[in-house]
């Protein structure tokens, strides 16, 4: 007979062998969705004539000779390396080659990719998984997002399945298909880690955050789900080595597809606009508003004659919720007006002076880049209370007219104090004070001296014509 101490023994390894079987039934077998889904994913290679470079001068470091490395190596360290200048006057040119992925979203050979994959190109080489090679023609695309559409001649084509990236949840398992450094068809997989995110200057693409490896090459590969539906492109990594790091960044497919059928259709995207410049709510700017918590999207600026000044909405609102939709961060409000159309409806709940109010605007079409924002003898300097330490002069009518502002101060002078601590300089422009509006180096200085101690104040300043609201304390 067993033993006590050998019977526990068998039971303790069987249990281990049990939750073992039971932890590897819990994972999932991605083979069968490869098998599905990899015949639709394509390599992209590019070509396209650039002025060769120069030598490096004194001080420049010198661009080692590539030329002997395959393309998907060379055009690596192209985009990683110190580049010297160019000599655009020795008329020379040399031919330069990226790699991305891709894949066809219809069977006569529309093809979904990254912007960045094919812009500039002279040659678009669709690669598909028999190693066939199609010329691709560009449809159209938009910077913005990202996206662009290419067309191939065929029929028949393996095409993928098209899922919801509204219905994705975060931790949720996801595979991507592409050809990182030009291994065609490499498949790597990982879990959601978040969703919306927004990155700096993509002001109009919720990201898909996940952990599975990317690196150059996977650009415009699908991410796929468990059930081996396309819920988004694979664009960005976030990276301080130029190789995956554990955050990767992808364009929802509802986005895309969107974007996609208006390049098909018109040739353009058209994108809603309010007209205002925003800025994040922290604890302290919540606390000035008089807001529960730090949440929406305080409005900076106001353009002149756009949406949102014709439709009532002023610097300092705070916009709480757009359409019935929650903006938690003022991210969001990008995201929910870039998806509506020019002569929508928005419905705004904002909070004004501690109350919360409901206005309605038609939305606007976004101006094309660069276009979203109006352009950019003084008085005798005004001290103001040395509570603040500044001096500040009223702005003359030439500098009210380019600032396209009915008020406001201009900093000639920082001192010692608050001012200083906080960061601002002279040429810097105050136009609100303590949610006041300041119309003269006079109504600077009263305000000034009436401010509350220990507690948070909101002052709203441009610079370079750029608007934005700062807080500070007081010190009893």
């Amino acid at each position: 007979m067993l033993s006590l101490k050998s019977g526990l023994s068998v039971l303790f390894t069987l249990l281990l062998l049990s939750q073992a079987a039971v932890a590897r039934a819990e994972l999932p077998d991605f083979t069968a969705l490869v098998e599905d889904a990899a015949p639709a994913v394509v390599n992209i290679s590019t070509r396209q004539k650039v002025p060769e470079r120069i030598a490096a001068g004194p001080g420049q470091q010198q661009m080692p000779d590539l030329e002997g490395l395959p393309p998907m190596f060379r055009e690596f360290f192209e985009r990683n390396m110190p580049q010297a200048p160019r000599n655009p006057s020795n008329g020379r040119q040399r031919e330069a080659q990226s790699l991305g992925s891709g894949f066809i979203i219809s069977a006569d050979g529309y093809v979904l990719t990254n912007n960045h994959v094919v812009t500039g190109a002279d040659e678009i080489i669709v690669r598909l998984s028999d190693r066939s090679e199609l010329e691709a023609k560009l449809i159209g695309a938009d910077p913005r997002t990202d996206v662009a559409l290419l067309k191939v001649e065929g029929k028949g084509l393996p095409i993928v399945k098209l899922g919801k990236s509204d219905d994705l949840k975060v931790g949720a398992w996801v595979l991507a298909i592409g050809s990182p450094f030009g291994f065609d068809h490499s498949v790597t997989a990982g879990i959601v880690s978040a969703k919306g995110r927004s990155l700096p200057n993509e002001s109009y693409v919720p990201f898909i955050q996940t952990d599975v490896a990317i690196n150059p090459g996977n650009s415009g590969g699908p991410l796929f789900n468990l059930t081996g539906e396309v819920i988004g492109i694979n664009s960005q990594i976030f990276t301080r080595s130029g190789g995956f790091m554990g955050l990767s960044f992808a364009i929802p497919i509802d986005v895309a597809m969107d974007v996609a059928n208006q390049l098909k259709t018109e040739g353009k995207v058209s994108r809603g606009w309010l007209g205002v410049v925003i800025q994040e709510v922290n604890k302290d700017l919540a606390e000035s508003f008089g807001l529960d918590k730090p949440a929406g999207a305080l409005v900076a600026q106001v353009l002149e004659d756009g949406p949102a000044a014709k439709g009532g909405l002023q610097v300092g609102d705070v916009i709480l919720s757009l359409n019935g939709q929650p903006i938690i961060m003022s991210a969001d409000l990008p995201h929910l007006v870039g998806g509506l159309k020019a002569g929508a409806t928005a419905n705004l709940e904002v909070v004004r002076e501690g109350a919360r109010k409901t206005l309605q605007l038609t939305v606007g079409a976004l101006p094309a880049e660069g276009e979203e924002l109006a352009a950019s003898g003084t008085p005798e300097a005004e001290r103001s209370s040395n509570r603040m330490g500044v001096r500040v002069a009223e702005l003359t009518v030439e500098e009210k007219k380019s600032l396209d502002l009915k008020g406001g101060v201009v900093i000639k002078e920082v001192l010692e104090g608050p001012a200083a601590l906080i960061g601002l300089r002279p040429g810097d422009v105050i136009t609100h004070l303590n949610n006041q509006a300041i119309d003269s180096a006079k109504t600077f200085t009263s305000v000034a001296q009436a401010l509350p101690k220990n507690r948070s104040v909101s002052m709203r300043v441009l610079r370079e014509a750029r608007a934005s609201f700062i807080t500070f304390k007081l010190a009893e």
